[in-house]
């Protein structure tokens, strides 16, 4: 089942699961922006993350057991919302040093290094319930505010093992009410991740007690959103929006809106230590596409080795450690999707950025690469800026001062692997500028 939110919305492609009771994966996306834009529902004004020309936006997966979910969150992979919501039980775990787990460790990593809690009993079960309820139920509230996008719903095998399942009707009931109480909020509050603050400290303190007044400074500091309040006090974030809203009508508190949605990949997550220059693999049978790809990446500043044979490229990413892999979806022998799932069952890969590259009509190539545990998407054809964006998002800026990088490395192991290490640079008339690759 797959199709457009303009012909089918969220509510009913939940009543169809559930009438069902079907088990599977449901996969979401909203429609993108080439300037970061807003939701175009325009009842929640999310801001979308910028990609210019691939027309991606924010996605949200939704996993069900016999037309019952189990648990629900966006897909990309951050543990930042999980972070937030252990607060509220003081805990502030080191996830590597937990170990790892073999539980969703690719398309629900959330889910994953929550079990992991479970398992080392840092979290008791009814603690973990708590979390998967408000995670479903944060993630329901995004997804039944949309009215455009695109949606596919896969059967499978059930995420597992399960701690709960919840029933959908009652939980579509009571969020689609909170939708709707949210919409009156408008427009003094759009977004559940805008940002509070105390714009008139004086005046507030004169409406609210002494301590009410202390808990508005502790959270109302134009550092955390209303989303983010709502998961440390164990709130809805309606709740906490209301309970806002009589002073950010008065102007004594006010609200701003972020950047970039607080889902999206933080820069600081894959920031390089020591400085080194970022290394990234292109792995594509394809002749232009390597060449291209290799000489934008040098020439500002990371190093950049492309990889034509996709056998050989999993020995080589083992050897090179990049921070950063591209790979194209369509080659022969082994594919994208394989090449990834493989890199993903390895402990050294499990947080790497990979990104695909996917075709024109790549909607469900972007799917199956969220499937395999893919970090992000590049569409053919693509420009310069649109591929340095990209890049720059997970691995930061390179160093084109760097000075010129030892290729030792590269030239030991050219003799044995298909590389493109010495390819002279593209012809000026044709690839030194491209502006489509």
């Amino acid at each position: 089942m797959q199709g457009k939110l303009s012909e089918i919305d969220i509510r009913s492609i939940l009543q169809l699961i559930e009438l069902g009771q079907r088990t599977g994966e449901l996969f979401v996306e909203t429609y993108g922006s080439s300037t970061g834009g807003t939701d175009p529902t325009n009842n929640l004004a999310f801001p979308l993350r910028r990609s210019p020309r691939t027309g991606s936006g924010k996605s949200w997966l939704v996993f069900f057991l016999n037309g019952q979910i189990i648990y629900a969150g966006d897909s990309g992979g951050q543990l930042t919302r999980l972070r937030d919501y252990l607060q509220r039980y003081r805990v502030e775990p080191e996830f590597d040093s937990l170990g790892t787990s073999l539980i969703a460790t690719v398309n629900a990593p959330e889910y994953g290094h929550l079990w992991m809690l479970l398992e080392n009993h840092v979290l008791t079960p009814e603690q973990g319930r708590s979390i998967i309820r408000s995670m479903v139920h944060e993630t329901l509230f995004d997804l039944l505010s949309l009215h455009q996008g695109s949606f596919v719903f896969e059967l499978g095998t059930a995420l597992s093992p399960q701690l709960m399942t919840l029933e959908i009707a009652p939980l579509v009931t009571q969020i689609m009410k909170q939708v709707q109480e949210w919409k009156q909020l408008h427009p003094q509050i759009q977004s559940p991740n805008q940002f509070p603050s105390i714009a008139d400290a004086p005046k507030l303190q004169q409406s609210l007690t002494e301590p009410t007044f202390k808990a508005f400074e502790r959270w109302v500091d134009g550092k955390t959103s209303f989303r983010q309040i709502a998961r440390y006090l164990n709130r809805d974030v309606l709740t906490v929006a209301k309970a806002m809203y009589p002073y950010i009508q008065q102007g004594v508190v006010q609200v701003s809106s972020p950047i970039f949605d607080e889902s999206a990949p933080q820069r600081q997550s894959f920031t390089l230590k020591d400085e080194r220059v970022p290394r990234i693999v292109c792995i594509d049978d394809g002749a232009t596409i390597r060449k291209a790809v290799e000489y934008i990446l040098n020439q500002h500043g990371y190093e950049a080795t492309a990889i034509s044979n996709p056998l050989m490229a999993l020995s080589l990413v083992f050897q090179l450690k990049p921070d950063l892999i591209l790979c194209d979806i369509a080659m022969p022998e082994l594919d994208g999707y394989e090449i990834c799932g493989m890199l993903r069952r390895s402990t050294a890969f499990r947080e790497t950025p990979i990104i695909m590259l996917t075709g024109k009509d790549g909607f469900i190539d972007r799917v199956n690469a969220r499937m395999v545990g893919a970090t992000d998407y590049l569409t053919k054809p693509f420009g310069e800026a649109e591929l340095l964006m990209l890049v720059e998002k997970y691995v930061g800026q390179g160093r084109p001062d760097r000075p010129k990088p030892d290729r030792l490395l590269a030239e030991a192991l050219q003799d044995e692997l298909d590389l493109d290490f010495d390819l002279p640079p593209p012809r000026s008339d044709a690839t030194s500028s491209p502006s489509t690759l």
